[in-house]
């Protein structure tokens, strides 16, 4: 099995927290719309959609290629301690296959406002990284278990807040009723899983930040209606890791 994915078992233990080489950064308090866009990587392919499918999906966990995560690591911003996360990167699986996304409210203090995935801190009681993000998406969006199949999950990515994340994939079955946790999330929403594993939607961000430090990450948006739903930092940073890992 490669090197570059975590097992369905392997995600039942949570890892030591780990150095892991910057290969991508991403700043904090900012406006991430107003930093010029200096590339699409529409040179790449796109996923095709017969490997979206749940059986497909769960062909590739079970049978991993040998790849290599294109983002791990972003500078740490402060001085708060490495702490170990977990995010539930949940595939709802209707007529197109859709990904589960939050907006974070903005009384979090950390990354307050932005699109993410159901996640957060893994607490001593979890039993493992995929308990720790179910856990976390049922107390933010009130996503039940029941509807829930884990698949495996990606190596970590650390943020620019030093949490070490540990994206974990999962089909979600319809059927289920979300119910926000107003303290932690200001709305939940889908996007089409064929519209993120598209790299003519990666759009390459770069920066000069203070001290001279040149910073780029990635951005998703997405038109949702009257909605421009803007992924980017961390959360396109995870989503970019499973096209590298779909493709592959």
């Amino acid at each position: 099995m490669s090197n570059h994915v975590i097992s369905i078992a392997s995600a039942m233990s949570i890892p030591p927290s780990a150095i892991e080489p910057i290969n991508a950064v991403s700043p904090v308090a900012i406006d991430p719309r107003s930093v010029p866009v200096i590339g699409v990587d529409d040179d790449l392919p796109a996923v095709p959609s017969s490997q979206l499918t749940v059986a497909a999906l769960r062909a590739r966990f079970a049978n991993p290629p040998n790849w290599i995560p294109e983002l791990r690591r972003e500078p740490a911003i402060g001085d708060r301690a490495p702490a170990q996360a977990a995010v539930l990167v949940p595939i709802v699986q209707r007529a197109q296959p859709m990904v589960l996304l939050t907006e974070r409210a903005t009384r979090m203090s950390t990354h307050s406002g932005q699109v993410a995935f159901p996640g957060g801190r893994v607490d001593p009681g979890d039993t493992n990284i995929a308990a720790a993000a179910l856990r976390e998406a049922w107390e933010e969006v009130g996503l039940s278990a029941e509807f829930v199949e884990v698949l495996g999950a990606l190596p970590t990515y650390t943020t620019v807040t030093s949490f070490i994340v540990t994206p974990v994939i999962a089909i979600v079955q319809p059927g289920f009723e979300l119910r926000l946790s107003p303290h932690e999330v200001a709305d939940a929403f889908e996007i089409p899983l064929a519209y993120l594993m598209n790299p003519a939607h990666h759009h390459r961000h770069r920066m000069v930040g203070e001290g001279g430090e040149a910073r780029q990450w990635f951005s998703m948006p997405y038109q949702d209606g009257a909605h421009e739903r803007f992924v980017w930092g961390a959360t396109a940073g995870m989503l970019r890791n499973l096209y590298r890992f779909l493709s592959a």
